[in-house]
């Protein structure tokens, strides 16, 4: 079914580095800057875009101060399963609009945080300046059900750090952008059931010619997106690299064009987006700390998430989901694993 593009708002996404990449004027030097500079030039592009025509006014902050670094750290003894952390636990689907609901539309408008840098999750096509992806076709169907109007919908592009702030602060209603379930999390926001099944993975320059996170990791640095699950496995096991964070990971793909990191680690989906966008790196085969994905929204608000439950139990019964999937994220995660099971 084809809807009408939802408006964004304005945000940008941060980069890091100076450009320089230390290698002198050497052939390989001088092609990874430039392969650097073309994804920096569409990330401001990007953000160009997303100032120009915003119907809203705030903008998202600015990257502080570029990567940060922290010094390697022992792993930490595995920490005892909590019996009581369920992370598909949800309300049960309905069609009630409750108060949450109702305030929202009565604010004549469902703001969804979204991502604007990550390929076939959720990007701006640089030909039609419209952001999408996998993710953006959920949260349109989302919005969709819920307003009944897609041009009551709008998307404000968040940055991985912020997506729980942004939720808390009342900045957006809801956020659908590659977020991990976790424990942790779910005592600070309120998370559908989940819509897709995940892991994180190492994405490496393929002239390394590494094949496990020891050999990609033991002094070496490596980098991921600050708040993220794989800034949190990176911290308790480093395999003896140093970690730089960044706002988004998108961000990490081009310090590592830099020659600024030597790794990143994200969500499996994120990194086969990254080696679909550069030939040059690859995906490492290892994983760690299989998860979902879900739909956050804010603790209480217990309507809304039975709400959107019940569009996400639609959503796959109607074979949007599978359709989706295979037009967003098949060509690049190479695989019919079965990403999602009720």
């Amino acid at each position: 079914m084809r809807t009408a593009p939802s408006r964004t708002t304005d945000g940008a996404a941060g980069t890091g580095g100076d450009g320089s990449d230390g290698t002198g004027t050497n052939r390989a030097g001088r092609a990874r800057r430039a392969r650097a500079a073309t994804v920096v030039a569409l990330l401001a592009a990007g953000a160009t875009l997303l100032g120009a025509g915003s119907p809203q006014g705030a903008g998202l902050p600015a990257a502080a101060g570029g990567p940060r670094q922290a010094a390697p750290q022992a792993a930490p003894a595995a920490p005892a399963a909590d019996p009581n952390c369920d992370t598909s636990r949800s309300v049960p689907p309905s069609t009630v609009d409750g108060p949450a609901v109702k305030a929202i539309k009565d604010n004549k408008t469902l703001v969804i945080g979204v991502d604007q840098n990550s390929y076939r999750w959720g990007a701006r096509n640089p030909a039609t300046g419209e952001i999408e992806g996998f993710d953006i076709d959920l949260a349109k169907a989302i919005g969709t059900a819920l307003m009944g109007d897609p041009n009551k919908v709008t998307f404000k592009a968040v940055p991985t750090a912020e997506r729980i702030k942004f939720i808390q602060d009342g900045r957006v209603d809801m956020i659908v952008r590659t977020m991990t379930i976790t424990c942790e999390r779910m005592d600070q926001v309120a998370f559908s059931k989940p819509y897709f099944k995940t892991a994180n993975r190492l994405l490496v320059p393929k002239a390394r010619g590494v094949k496990t996170f020891d050999e990609a990791l033991n002094g070496r640095t490596a980098c991921a997106a600050r708040s993220s699950s794989a800034e949190d496995e990176l911290t308790k096991n480093p395999h003896g690299s140093k970690l730089v964070t960044v706002e988004n990971q998108l961000d990490c793909l081009v310090l590592m064009q830099l020659g600024k990191v030597d790794a990143t680690m994200t969500d499996d989906g994120l990194a086969a987006g990254q080696a679909a966008q550069d030939s040059t790196v690859t995906l490492l085969d290892e994983q760690v700390r299989p998860g979902v994905m879900g739909v956050a929204m804010k603790l209480g608000n217990t309507d809304l998430v039975a709400r959107v439950n019940q569009v996400l139990a639609d959503y796959q019964a109607s074979g949007a989901w599978r359709d989706s999937y295979d037009k967003w994220l098949k060509p690049t995660m190479h695989d019919d694993a079965e990403r999602f099971r009720p």
